[in-house]
């Protein structure tokens, strides 16, 4: 049995005591332990701060581009020893496991060929200029410059490789060391993947740092040029942003919460591409590590006349999903990654169902493919309806963070849908699906204060539309109300977490070069 180590201040540290256990979620068998006890959280952030930053900030744009193309190498070239240990630790499907790390090192490789873009220049110019006076002789420019800060990632336990890649990605691109927080369930990928880059001598000297266990009292030592970056659930978001000395300090906080995403289908979708890229997508964002995914499909709009048909074609499809252990052949659909994730799935859908019904699945725990019987997390797919979605309460605000969804009708115009999806008060991604442009062109408008990224398919998408649970690093991760408000990747979104907006002002020509703008 693996006991995992922290790397803090240049070293690894293995604790004593006050261990956790980790389990394979088939077999719920003991694989590893875990425990942060003895790290001197003090001494990681002045560690950060005397190394890390000022060797990142001595690099230019380009050379810490170098560094992420370096990471994604690494995570490339042990992409089988890493999908091995996500099968055991986190019971993914080798499809499942592949979108973690093909995710954490797509993502990685791309903020690095952005960053050679950016070149040597130490700022970012942040839009246009403008002229000030009556005259170009004093001109602004907005531009990010790098915080003078540590960045703590807190990462959720059901992407332990993207989850690390993404904000690291972004946070060594715009010049912050950082340290990293996996769930401690789920962390014995990600503590391979820091070992495969401290073996390598990938990074600076406190460029990174990896706390495997409890945080101790990290949180309450960060103060006002430090970044907060959580992703987890709504209501430890809210204890996080309760903490009096981020408050006091106005510590840089961002959250990535967990929303009762939704897919809506427009009306008069007959049979054909639209019909079938709706289905598609919404029985793979149901089930897709099974259905442990933030951007995860949980409520399904459709006109009232179509109800049942999607309802027939959904379940269907769900009953093609084979859920057991991963390494058995013909599974597709792995365990749930803790026995409280089983617990609460259970739990939750018995109060969706109180508010609806079950049409397809059983919402409770099942004996797995290939797995002893009684052992492992399993939790087959679970489909929901309601008539009603006004009446229905719960559905819009209990997630099940497991392969559920409901199914419910609106009256077909943009604004019904619109409004319903807007009773979850803020989801990461809305999808819909549809050709009637002046109906969508109603919902965008309607939806989109709701919502951080709006995805749509139409016939026109259809053979390339990659699924609403992607969350690409060109595009803006994150939403608005009980998806926690903040914004992750989109490019120099991604970046502005960890930098300064500064209004540049004075003459025109100099402000331009010393924003990288060139100049005469």
């Amino acid at each position: 049995m693996k006991t995992l180590r922290s790397h803090v201040c240049g070293a690894w540290h293995t604790a004593d005591d006050g261990f956790k256990p980790l389990v394979d979620p088939s077999t719920e068998q003991q694989i590893a332990r875990v425990s942060s006890r003895g790290v001197d959280f003090a001494a990681v952030l002045d560690h950060a701060r005397r190394h890390g930053g000022p060797a990142l900030r001595a690099m230019s744009f380009a050379e810490r581009a170098g560094l992420l193309k370096a990471m994604s190498r690494l995570l490339r070239e042990n992409r089988d020893e890493l999908l091995e240990l996500s099968r055991v630790n986190t019971g993914t499907t080798a499809a499942d496991g592949a979108f973690d790390l093909d995710g954490a090192s797509g993502t990685l490789a791309w903020y690095a060929g952005w960053g050679r873009r950016l070149g040597e220049h130490p700022v970012i110019a942040d839009g246009d200029g403008i002229q000030l006076a009556r005259t170009e002789g004093f001109w602004g420019q907005h531009v990010l410059a790098p915080r003078q800060g540590v960045a703590v990632h807190v990462n959720a336990f059901n992407f332990p490789a993207w989850g690390f890649a993404e904000k690291a990605a972004c946070s060594l691109l715009a010049g912050m060391p950082f340290v990293s927080k996996p769930a401690t369930a789920t962390a014995l990928v990600t503590e391979r993947c820091v070992e495969l880059i401290v073996e390598a001598g990938a990074l600076p000297e406190g460029a990174m740092q990896f706390v495997c266990g409890s945080t101790g009292d990290l949180l309450d030592l960060l103060g006002p040029t430090d970044v907060l970056a959580f992703t987890g659930s709504a209501d430890t978001a809210a204890h996080l942003r309760d903490r009096d000395n981020l408050r006091r300090a106005n510590t840089r906080v961002n959250v990535e919460a967990d929303s009762l995403n939704a897919a809506v289908l427009a009306p008069g979708t007959g049979e054909g591409d639209v019909w079938d890229l709706f289905l598609r997508d919404a029985a793979r964002e149901m089930t897709q590590k099974t259905g442990q995914k933030c951007t995860a499909v949980r409520r399904i709009l459709v006109p009232g006349d179509d109800l049942d048909r999607v309802r027939e074609a959904l379940a269907a499809r769900l009953a093609e999903v084979v859920t057991g252990d991963p390494s058995h052949d013909g599974v597709t659909m792995g365990p749930l990654a803790t026995a409280q994730q089983l617990d609460d799935a259970v739990d939750g859908v018995a109060e969706l169902a109180a508010a609806g019904r079950i049409v397809a699945g059983t919402g409770l725990r099942a004996d797995g493919e290939g797995a002893e019987p009684g052992r492992g997390f399993f939790f087959p797919p679970t489909l929901l309806a309601v008539d009603d979605a006004r009446a229905a309460e719960p559905i819009h605000r209990r997630e099940v963070f497991g392969p559920v969804a409901t199914l419910m009708p609106y009256d077909g115009s943009a604004e019904d849908a619109a409004a319903i999806v807007a009773l979850a008060e803020g989801t990461l991604v809305t999808s819909v699906y549809g050709d009637d442009e002046a109906w969508l062109t109603r919902f965008v408008a309607d939806v989109g204060g709701f919502t951080g990224r709006l995805y749509v398919g139409s016939e026109g998408s259809a053979g390339d539309a990659p699924g609403s649970g992607i969350a690409m690093p060109q595009s803006l991760h994150g939403g608005p109300g009980r998806a926690g408000g903040g914004e992750e990747l989109g490019g120099v979104y991604g970046l502005s977490l960890y930098m300064q907006r500064v209004a540049l002002q004075g003459e025109h020509g100099l402000v331009d070069r010393l924003a990288g703008l060139g100049g005469e």
